[in-house]
């Protein structure tokens, strides 16, 4: 009797955390107190989603995947087990972030840049975020001895700075996925802090005078433009970055399903159940990756470091441009709208109209800074297929 009751002591969760006092290679603490502490790490998330709204519709699975992930004897990462599953189901074959990626072209409406092409190079500007902090990671090693990425580590980090959450899952599975949680925690989290990271580098950019200049109307677009874009878009990617096809691909099949007019259903279904659905599993799969073994360790920190880098540089990136434009353009582009090329869409196209109407309560900017914002969303996709080419 007396076996039996410690054998039932012995299954139990509590006794699980204090099984093992042992730290493993690499880890900042023991698997147990990890483990504590990584479920404390989750319900933060939980309330930052909940309560503050932080992209709650990604954040709020990981997080509660996380919880799951570290329990102990649970079994769910474990081979067979339904974290497990779905990390091999979606994540580790890209599924999920493809499936995604369709269904935001079918939510996308790429109207605002066909209507001003040029401010596409805002978004291919604020890409420089992301370049700028791969630099930055492979240098690091030399000023920390104790923290080093290798290329493939660089560019899953670098990928945080497109603010596109997909493309960083997609790019981090195929390159350091045992970066996986660490990035993709960095990446929905700083995108939910666009509207608190942003503004202090777009008003140290700008001026006053700048943050007035009012754009003109966008042109209408017509529907058989809206159908050859994205037909274009995906012949050039076939011919220069064929490495970015599938995230192009996916992308722009949506938006096709949704501008073409005769495939209502699929378009309403790629961008409500479908992408209901995988986001659901998207999130508990990459919770699976939140083991405290994995996740507590210095490079997270420094992960978490260069993330927020990689922000600044792409919105400083793309308001630079802006106003290097200004210098040859007769109708001024507002710089606000350059750092709209982080891609998170619409919301940092809606922190560049609020700064603008800041300064004047005229002028509005928000469709004219979807231009930018949607071409980060193909810029990110870009540069996501530049790296895994240069990495391979």
């Amino acid at each position: 009797m007396a076996e039996k009751l410690l054998s039932l002591i012995q299954e139990t969760g509590l006794y699980g955390f204090f099984e093992t006092m042992t730290i493993p290679e690499g880890s900042l603490l023991p698997v147990g107190i990890g483990q504590i502490l990584m479920i404390a790490i989750c319900l933060i998330l939980l309330y930052l989603g909940i309560a503050k709204r932080f992209e709650p519709l990604l954040l709020i699975p990981i997080a509660f995947g996380g919880i799951l992930a570290n329990i102990p004897y649970a079994g769910l990462t474990n081979e067979g087990g339904l974290l497990w599953l779905l990390y091999h189901i979606g994540i580790e074959n890209t599924l999920f972030p493809l499936l995604i990626f369709m269904g935001i072209g079918a939510m996308t409406d790429f109207g605002p840049l066909i209507a001003n092409p040029k401010t596409a190079l805002l978004g291919g500007a604020a890409q420089f975020g992301i370049f700028g902090t791969v630099i930055g990671a492979l240098y690091l090693g030399a000023f920390a001895n104790d923290v080093s990425f290798s290329l493939n580590e660089a560019a899953s980090i670098g990928i945080i700075g497109g603010a596109d959450g997909p493309t960083s899952i997609f790019l981090t599975q195929k390159l350091a996925p045992h970066l996986l949680a660490a990035v993709a925690i960095a990446a929905y989290s700083y995108m939910a802090l666009v509207p608190i990271i942003q503004p202090p580098v777009m008003r140290l950019l700008t001026t006053d005078e700048e943050r007035k200049i009012q754009m003109k109307q966008l042109r209408p677009v017509s529907q058989r433009e809206k159908i050859i874009f994205p037909l274009v878009v995906l012949a050039l990617c076939i011919l220069f970055f064929p490495s970015a096809t599938p995230l192009i691909g996916m992308l722009m099949f949506g938006n096709l399903l949704k501008e073409s007019g005769v495939t209502d259903r699929l378009a309403k279904t790629a961008s409500n159940e479908l992408i209901n659905i995988v986001t659901i599993f998207l999130g508990l799969a990459v919770g699976s990756k939140m083991i405290a073994e994995n996740f507590l360790v210095s490079k997270t920190l420094m992960i978490l470091f260069l993330g927020v880098c990689a922000f600044i540089l792409g919105t400083a990136s793309g308001v630079i441009m802006a106003k290097i434009m200004n210098l040859f353009l007769k109708d001024k582009i507002n710089p606000l709208i350059g750092s709209a090329g982080v891609s998170a869409v619409p919301m940092a196209a809606r922190v560049s109209n609020r700064l603008g109407q800041e300064a004047d309560p005229q002028n509005f900017l928000l469709m004219h800074a979807m231009g930018p914002n949607v071409a980060g969303v193909i810029g990110s996709a870009i540069a996501a297929g530049i790296l895994l080419n240069l990495c391979s």
